[in-house]
């Protein structure tokens, strides 16, 4: 009873051990405040009123002790203003109040928290008191916690935004200082600094190229205005240093990403420098005016920059960002123009071209003297437009020293990458130009120059576009992280040479040397040998530089908690991230280095659909099972699936098998993880499991055409099992090869072709030609596609045979092809046939997506545009007035198609986020968190069939017959009797 006692509030009352029945009050009123609960627990006992006391213990009981002492006051006992009580007469307290019980200790007389020894008596808690005291107690907790972790969430907040703002607007300042302090360093130790080699190239090219362009400055400014150069005015707009990195940057950057035979075209790699520069113009000119005063500024300068900055400041303060942002756009310049950008871009790559130099290694007995040579050369090129045609083009270009390229795709991490992943959630689109990065500039269409489709977007009302904005909105706002663990498997292979699990070989190919014979058939097989290897060795540097790219990324942001993809449209309006390296978006690297930053428990549905995940990542015709099929592959290699998560590299390495390696081996991780958890389901995964559509182009064909046929055969209709059209197009292939084999080779040059592939035709083989058949690829496209895949079979080796057969493969394919799809196909044609009509009338097509979305093909016929240069004539291309037929033509119908599987991702985006889930989105592959995919996958398929219960293509027509009302369109093609709730009920739709 004692312990009891003491682990119970107690009330103590001046009254001697005999109480008579009376009645008594109790009242309840508000909740204490929690600054008086856990300011004071309990309230002393005054020894001059005698009142009652209740020391509050945090912790709850079933008693409440009543300590009885000498006489007590009648008034009423404040506790907390919380607890009134009257006792109108002491004597009568016992057994008045419901559900309580006295118990009566008698203690000795010592004394006990300086009070003499008394009889107490412990009184049982009535169950409403305990039960409102605690709901109080609770919500008072609840409710400070929550004050303090939204404190706590605000300053990291606030923290990460003005890291944000610095890693937009100080990007290149912070780069200047880095040379300057590195030169400072060179000259304090005289020793050059040990740097990686791209940095040490731009040291040596940082002092010349500044002081070139300082002198460059002076020159131009001493001039009359008659006789200056007209990018006079631009030049003097950045400090010299500034500009010199931006050049040396900008240009890198293109020789890693686009260079051929180490060549970069002058017109892309001036206008892409003055594009950068103006960027930088606006930000330097902002932040020059908002800084604190110089030493020169004029009294009127002075004060027109506190004004700026006070009038910035409020807005800041008062959450009034894209006000703030407006006042940058309102106080700077004027947009310069493709001419201005190019003429400036052309003078600093002039002045690079004569500043920056290579040297080769020194020789070992150290007696050669060390030789400089040009890292740059201006020259041209001359190309034909066809092969064997008289048609030429001579175009000027950058060519790069072979020096600098031998160690640049190992120094690609060191560049400068703009657009880097956001710190903080992305402003919200509200227009053409409103939203995306704080500072950077963003648009929410990449309409390459095409001004039809930038008015289209600027006339647009948001309230018309408020769905789309809503959706690149949801896409922006979901968080990511770098998943550590991946990204330690990667740079361990990526440093071991790669050339495994998908990275490409860090090493080139050697190139074949001549052979002494004169023989021209052994010439000429040297020459196609030195010609592929060269190719090979492109191809490698370039994806080197890639990897390079993507992996500086993740280490920059791996440390983080979370980061953000701004998204914005392309044309047809497809959703992409902004970020162009490490995104969702890209290669299994990438994919396999991210995941979600929020974490949810796996539960019995998510530890179901992780198993499947992770047999379609694996693939090789796993991904063609039955889910019951994929579950027990699962099962069947457990060993090995714990293996590889707990040893990547020194393991048996099954995970490497897998179709899409590193995706596959983060699924393994965390399906390690909850295999070995006491409680499986509460695992926390932050993995994002996909749900990707059947040959999703043909899918949504099938639902424009409703033929019952072919929508089973893309999966609309449910079934046992995934139906396959890839291995259907690839059966209907061998059929007509088998055909042709025995037919008469000297009658038929197909027949010993057909003997030669027949045994090679498989569903791999046909798969992207038949993927990509319904977004417009042409034949062309076909043969390359094909003999790449004919390649890495490595069965026909002779250049010119396997060009042939490349050639009857693809026609073979798409023949096959249109006898499956006939719908598919009118459709295609009833599209290609409108879109003839209306540019045939010098019209680009233009059409509104569902939700509301301008599209205007941009194909017209590009118009030349002279500018002369300090350093070429350039040709730049402008927008012309004549519109491309034929490109109009033959692009609708994928673009049109493209538009509605965009518009069907965008509106499950939203209904996702509506429904409280987490959603990543790549096009006809939906993300989500395992324990979220059902409730996903219920509503992917209701947007697909909320999108197509609509009229589309007699919209399209009536928008085209109002648009257009002279020309004459053919009628809308027959429809089927497929009836899409079928979509609701197949499992294999999208899985």
């Amino acid at each position: 009873m004692a312990s009891a006692a003491a682990a119970s509030p107690s009330l103590s009352l001046s009254q001697p051990s005999h109480f008579q029945q009376q009645t008594s009050l109790i009242t309840w009123l508000k909740p204490p405040s929690s600054s008086a609960l856990f300011r004071r627990k309990t309230l002393p006992l005054s020894s001059q009123d005698k009142r009652l006391s209740l020391p509050i213990s945090a912790s709850s009981s079933s008693s409440t002790s009543l300590s009885v002492s000498e006489k007590p006051t009648a008034n009423s006992v404040h506790f907390h203003g919380n607890l009134i009580e009257s006792f109108e007469n002491q004597d009568s307290f016992a057994g008045t109040i419901k559900g309580a019980s006295l118990i009566e200790e008698i203690e000795n007389p010592v004394e006990r928290n300086g009070i003499s020894g008394r009889r107490r008596l412990f009184m049982q808690d009535p169950p409403w008191i305990s039960a409102l005291f605690l709901k109080g107690l609770s919500k008072m907790v609840d409710q400070t916690v929550k004050i303090e972790r939204k404190d706590i969430d605000k300053r990291k907040f606030d923290n990460l935004r003005r890291r944000q703002v610095k890693e937009e607007t100080e990007a290149w300042e912070r780069m200047v200082d880095e040379y300057r302090d590195l030169e400072k360093e060179m000259c304090e130790k005289n020793l050059a600094p040990n740097l990686p080699y791209v940095k040490h190239m731009f040291l040596g090219w940082f002092q010349p190229l500044k002081d070139v362009i300082e002198r460059e400055q002076k020159l131009q400014k001493n001039k009359s205005k008659k006789v200056r150069a007209a990018y006079a005015p631009h030049i003097e707009l950045l400090p010299a240093d500034k500009m010199a990195v931006i050049v040396m940057h900008k240009m890198m950057g293109l020789v890693m990403s686009g260079h051929e035979d180490g060549c970069i075209q002058v017109v892309q790699a001036a206008v892409s420098i003055g594009i950068a520069i103006e960027q930088e113009v606006r930000i330097h000119n902002f932040l020059k005016r908002t800084r604190k005063n110089n030493a020169g500024d004029s009294p009127e300068e002075l004060k027109d920059k506190q004004l700026l900055r006070k009038r910035v400041n409020s807005l800041i303060r008062r959450k009034r960002i894209i006000d703030a942002l407006k006042v940058v756009k309102c106080e700077g310049t004027k947009p310069w123009g493709r001419a201005t950008q190019a003429k400036l871009g052309s003078r600093l790559l002039e002045l690079l071209i004569e500043t920056a130099y290579v040297q080769p290694p020194l020789t070992q007995s150290g007696d050669s003297i060390p030789e400089f040579r040009p890292a740059f050369r201006h020259k041209f090129k001359t190309v034909t437009k066809y092969p064997r045609s008289k048609l030429v083009r001579r175009y000027g270009v950058i060519e790069c020293d072979s020096l600098l390229l031998a160690g640049l795709d190992k120094s690609a991490k060191h560049m400068l990458i703009p657009y880097v992943p956001m710190l903080v959630p992305p402003k919200r689109w509200k227009g053409y130009d409103k939203g995306g990065y704080l500072f950077l500039p963003s648009y929410i269409m990449r309409t390459h120059g095409s001004k039809k489709q930038q008015d289209a977007l600027r006339d647009i009302s948001s309230k018309t576009a408020h769905r789309v904005f809503e959706a690149l909105d949801t896409l922006g706002n979901t968080k990511w992280r770098v998943n550590r663990k991946i990204l330690d498997v990667v740079e361990k292979l990526w440093a071991d040479g790669g050339n495994i699990a998908g990275l490409v070989n860090r090493e080139d190919v050697p190139i074949p040397e001549k052979p002494s014979s004169e023989d021209p058939e052994e010439i000429q097989s040297w020459k196609w040998s030195v010609r592929k290897a060269n190719k090979i060795n492109r191809e490698r540097h370039s994806l080197r530089c890639d990897v390079e790219l993507k992996l500086s990324v993740a280490r920059k942001m791996k440390d983080e908690e979370g980061f953000y993809y701004p998204h914005n449209l392309d044309f047809r309006g497809r959703a992409y991230p902004m970020h162009p390296h490490l995104n969702h978006l890209s290669s299994d690297l990438c994919r396999g280095t991210l995941e979600f930053a929020e974490g949810r428990a796996l539960g019995k549905s998510g530890l179901y659909w992780l198993k499947i995940h992770l047999a379609n990542l694996y693939a090789g015709g796993v991904e063609k099972l039955s889910h019951d099929g994929r579950l027990a592959f699962v099962e069947n290699h457990l060993d090995d699936i714990m293996d590889s998560a707990e040893n990547p590299i020194h393991g048996k390495r099954w995970w490497l098998k897998a179709e899409d390696p590193f995706q596959c081996l983060a699924a393994c991780v965390i399906l390690t993880q909850a295999l070995k958890s006491p409680s499986p389901y509460s695992v926390i995964s932050h993995l994002p499991i996909h749900q990707d559509g059947s040959c999703n182009g043909l899918q949504h064909y099938a639902a424009l055409g409703r033929d019952s046929f072919e929508a089973a055969a893309v999966n609309l209709v449910a079934g046992e099992k995934p139906a396959d059209v890839y291995s259907e197009i690839s059966l209907r292939v061998h059929e007509i090869m088998k055909k042709d084999s025995s037919k008469d080779p000297e009658s038929n040059p197909t027949a010993a072709l057909a003997k030669i592939l027949i045994n090679q035709v498989d569903r791999k083989l046909v798969k992207q030609t038949v993927m990509t058949s319904v977004y417009g690829v042409t034949y062309v496209g076909a043969r390359e596609q094909i003999k790449r895949r004919l390649e890495e079979k490595g069965v026909i080796t002779d250049e010119r045979m396997l060009f042939a057969a490349a050639c009857y493969s693809a026609k073979v394919t798409l023949a096959a092809l249109g006898e499956i799809f006939e719908a598919a196909r009118a459709i295609m044609s009833w599209l290609g046939d409108c879109a003839k009509i209306i540019a045939s009338d010098n019209h680009s097509v233009r059409w509104l997506t569902p939700l509301g979305l301008p599209v205007v093909q941009p194909y017209c016929r590009s118009e030349r545009h002279l500018i002369r240069t300090s350093l070429q004539v350039l040709a730049l291309q402008r927008e012309g007035n004549t519109v491309d037929v034929r490109k109009q033509r033959t692009a609708f119908p994928p673009n049109f198609v493209h538009s509605l599987d965009g518009t069907h991702m965008m509106m499950t985006a939203v209904a996702c986020r509506e429904a409280g889930l987490n959603f990543a989105g790549v096009h006809d592959s939906y993300w989500t968190h395992a324990c979220d995919v059902d409730t996903m996958n219920r509503i992917l398929r209701e947007k697909f069939v909320e999108l197509y219960n609509t009229p589309i293509l007699e919209d399209l027509l009536q928008s085209f017959q109002e648009s257009y009302p002279n020309l004459v369109f053919p009628p809308v093609p027959k429809r089927g009797d497929f009836d899409l709730k079928e979509v609701l009920k197949s499992q294999y739709f999208f899985n």
